[in-house]
């Protein structure tokens, strides 16, 4: 066995260059992935454009992957190799490149790596790890709501812990997010753009508002007041200055915590998401990546959505991946399979 990957050699440099990898042997608590696909995020090519958030380099980009385990470090009990997973690459937590996706075997903590079922294939289950993660630390570090059981037999009513607003819920954290909130009891009115309505409603939101209406706090403030029950907050899944509306929605309501999946906006009346910031907690890891996420994909709350748009090339190709990211896709998400 010999490790490929695509390495940034140094900041701001395109294309990446496919080479030798790092040595992908596990350490305690660790578990080595032999991946089958990948997904982007903006922020890979965020850091390819911009330099940012990289301290070394060469070094490789990616948070998303899905594969079969090859290898488990010390102490891991929950996965063995073999197993069906997908798994949160924590490069931008650790920078070191074996903690990273864009290479054909990644190193990451047990902790969030997850078994998937046999009805999702790889293409679907690389969609979601990232997403996961930062849906989770938004929704029940910084909203603090009320983490989702993981039988599903006991599961709350949708609307009994209260109505939570989600903006963007036809991207890759908004439909998690919005998944994610009605398995907590949370009602949702989701912002989406009218060709993306029916995708949020079946990611489970209640109300969908169209973000381009000329009024769209009035709106939002409307549907929420419509379905009732107490406001616990507004996850804002995009950034910019839809940001600056949640803030002003969040008022309107009476006041409530926004929680921003773009972090370092500065924004008055937000909190930053930091998604690898969710291995801190070891009980909630546990309990959420642990036993919430594996039993919630096989018995179908949370589905492996949005949809990806897979290109295939392996290795060689992610840069073509990166690129079509960079030009936008709309509840969809790249992925690159490396089995080509």
């Amino acid at each position: 066995m010999s490790n490929k990957a695509a390495w940034i050699t140094e900041a701001k440099a395109n294309p990446l260059k496919v080479d030798s990898g790092p040595d992908p042997k596990p350490g305690a608590g660790e578990v080595a992935i032999k991946n089958a696909a990948v997904a982007i995020n903006p922020v890979d090519w965020k850091i390819q454009d911009y330099g940012i958030f990289i301290q070394h380099y060469p070094n490789i980009l990616g948070c998303d992957v899905a594969g079969e385990v090859h290898e488990v470090g010390e102490g891991v009990t929950h996965l063995k190799k073999g197993d069906r997973v997908l798994g949160h690459a924590l490069n931008l937590l650790t920078g070191k490149p074996e903690n990273s996706g864009f290479q054909l075997y990644t190193v990451t903590p047990a902790a969030v790596a997850a078994v998937i079922p046999s009805s999702i294939s790889f293409h679907q289950a690389s969609v979601l790890p990232l997403a996961i993660s930062t849906a989770a630390v938004g929704l029940y570090k910084i909203l603090k709501l009320p983490l989702p059981p993981a039988s599903a037999s006991s599961a709350p009513n949708v609307g009994s812990n209260g109505v939570l607003v989600v903006w963007g819920g036809s991207g890759s954290v908004g439909c998690v997010t919005t998944q994610l909130a009605k398995a907590s009891g949370l009602a949702v009115v989701a912002t989406a753009s009218k060709k993306n309505f029916k995708f949020v409603e079946e990611m489970g939101a209640q109300k969908v508002v169209d973000y381009n209406s000329g009024d769209v706090v009035k709106d939002v403030v409307a549907a929420v007041k419509e379905l009732g029950g107490s406001f616990k907050g507004v996850y804002e899944c995009i950034g910019g200055e839809p940001t600056k509306t949640c803030v002003q929605i969040a008022h309107v309501l009476g006041g409530g915590p926004v929680a921003t999946a773009l972090p370092g906006q500065g924004v008055e009346g937000t909190e930053d998401v930091f998604a690898p910031s969710i291995t801190q907690d070891t009980c909630f890891v546990k309990a959420f990546w642990g036993e919430f996420v594996p039993a919630a994909l096989a018995d179908g709350r949370l589905k492996a959505k949005p949809d990806p748009i897979v290109i295939k090339g392996g290795l060689d190709a992610l840069q073509q991946g990166v690129d079509k990211q960079r030009q936008g896709v709309s509840a969809a998400k790249v992925v690159v399979d490396l089995q080509s």
